[in-house]
C-alpha cells in the first residue's frame, strides 16, 4: 500500500486541486481533497499568459517556476493536514497549467502543447519523485494529447450493467464513453466544447464574479434563440471525434466577439443561453454513441450548477444523468485523482494513453519522471 498526491490546475483557473490517494495494487481510494484558490495577482498573471495580446516569453518563463512553488506548497499543505511527511509519498503527479494547446498542424504551427509548473521545484520542495508533463508523449505518436483522463476513468468506472459516459465539465467539457462490459480498446473519448468557460467569462463581464454560483443568474434568464444558433454554428461543434479544444477557441476573445455582436441581450439571458449551449454541445456530441441503458456521470465544477444539470437531463431524456456524488465520489477531486492513476502507470513503466480517444498510433507511457 502506497500514498501519492495528484495536482490539477485546469482551464477554469479556479486554483490548485490536490488529491491524496491511497494505492493498493490497481485500486485507488481518495483519502483527502483540498482546493487552494489562486491569489488575484497570480490569476491575472496566468490569464495574461494565455492571451496572445498580453503574453510574452518572460512572463511564461517566470510562471513556470512561480506555479511550481505553489504546486509544491499545496502538496506540503495536504500532507500536513493528514499528518504525514511529503517525503513518504510514492510520488506526486502534476498535470501543470496549460498555457497553449494546438492539437493539429495548421496555421503554420506544428501540433504541440505546453503545460508549465517546473517539476524540479516540486520535487525539491516535497522531497519525493514527481511525474509530470503527461500530454506530449501521446502527441509524439500522432495523438491530440487530449482528453487525458480516459484511462483512469476506465479503471475506476467501468460497469457490467450499463454504458457509462464520464462527463467532465470544467472550463471545457469532455466525455469518456465506456461501453457495457467494454475493454480499454472500445473506449471513445473527446472534448464536447465549452464547459464553464463561456459562462464564467460572462459572469466576470457582467457581475465581476468568477462563476455562476448555483446557477443563480442562469435561472433568472431566458434563452435567446438567435444567440443560441450562433453558438451552435461554431465549427468545433460539427467536428467528428477524436477532437480537442480549449481557451483558444472558447475563451475571452470568443466571448468578447459574441458580446459585441449581441449588445442588446441582457446579462442573465446571455448566461442562460451560454448554459444551454454547454448542454447542447454535450448532448450533440454524445448522442451518436448512446447505447441504452446509459448512465451519464457528471464531474467537475459544472456538476454544481443545477441549471446546467437540469438542461442536460432535458437534452438527454433517455439517459440517467447523475453527478459524481450520486455514486459516492467527489466531482471536484476527479481529475486530481486521475493524475495519480496516470502517474502510477508511468512509475510502473506501463502505458496510459487511449489511442481510440486521442487518435494516437499506439499505446505509450505518458509523462516525465523527476526523481528526488
Amino acid at each position: 500500500m502506497r500514498y501519492a498526491v495528484g495536482i490539477m490546475s485546469g482551464t477554469s483557473l479556479d486554483g490548485i486541486d490536490v488529491a491524496l490517494v491511497k494505492i493498493d495494487q490497481e485500486s485507488y481510494k481518495l483519502v483527502d481533497f483540498q482546493s487552494y484558490s489562486f491569489e488575484p495577482e497570480m490569476k491575472d498573471k496566468i490569464s495574461r499568459s494565455l492571451r496572445k495580446e498580453t503574453s510574452d516569453v518572460e512572463l511564461i518563463c517566470s510562471l513556470n517556476f512561480e506555479l511550481a512553488y505553489l504546486f509544491g506548497e499545496a502538496v506540503l499543505k495536504i500532507c500536513e493536514h493528514n499528518k504525514m511527511a511529503s517525503g513518504d509519498l510514492a510520488f506526486v503527479a502534476s498535470h501543470g497549467q496549460t498555457v497553449y494547446h494546438h492539437p493539429k498542424n495548421e496555421n503554420g504551427l506544428v501540433s504541440s502543447t505546453l503545460q508549465i509548473g517546473e517539476s524540479s521545484i516540486i520535487s525539491e520542495m516535497t522531497k519525493t519523485t514527481v511525474v509530470s508533463d503527461f500530454r506530449p508523449r501521446d502527441m509524439a505518436v500522432g495523438g491530440q494529447g487530449a482528453p487525458i483522463v480516459p484511462f483512469s476513468e476506465y479503471v475506476m468506472y467501468r460497469s457490467q450493467t450499463s454504458q457509462r459516459i464520464l462527463q467532465n465539465i470544467g472550463g471545457i467539457s469532455n466525455a469518456t464513453i465506456i461501453p457495457k462490459n467494454g475493454s480499454l480498446k472500445t473506449i471513445t473519448a473527446f472534448d464536447c466544447g465549452p464547459g464553464n468557460m463561456i459562462i464564467d467569462e460572462l459572469c466576470r463581464h457582467f457581475y465581476n464574479e468568477e462563476y455562476d454560483r448555483d446557477g443563480q443568474y442562469g435561472s433568472l434568464g431566458s434563452v435567446n434563440e438567435a444567440l443560441l444558433t450562433e453558438f451552435m454554428s461554431h465549427p468545433f461543434i460539427a467536428k467528428p471525434a477524436p477532437k480537442t479544444t480549449g481557451r483558444e477557441e472558447f475563451g475571452k476573445q470568443y466571448v468578447d466577439e459574441m458580446l459585441a455582436k449581441y449588445p442588446n441581450v441582457s446579462a442573465n439571458d446571455f448566461i442562460k443561453t451560454a448554459t444551454l449551449f454547454t448542454a447542447k454541445a454535450i448532448s450533440s456530441a454524445v448522442m451518436p454513441y448512446l447505447e441504452l441503458p446509459t448512465e451519464l456521470i457528471v464531474g467537475g465544477g459544472g456538476s454544481y450548477n443545477p441549471v446546467l444539470i437540469q438542461l442536460l437531463k432535458e437534452e438527454l431524456p433517455e439517459v440517467k444523468v447523475m453527478i459524481q456524488e450520486d455514486i459516492g465520489l467527489s466531482s471536484d477531486a476527479k481529475e486530481a485523482v486521475a493524475m495519480v492513476v496516470l502517474g502510477d502507470r508511468t512509475m510502473n513503466k506501463l502505458p496510459s494513453n487511449v489511442p481510440s480517444a486521442t487518435g494516437a498510433s499506439r499505446d505509450v507511457i505518458l509523462g516525465k519522471i523527476t526523481y528526488y
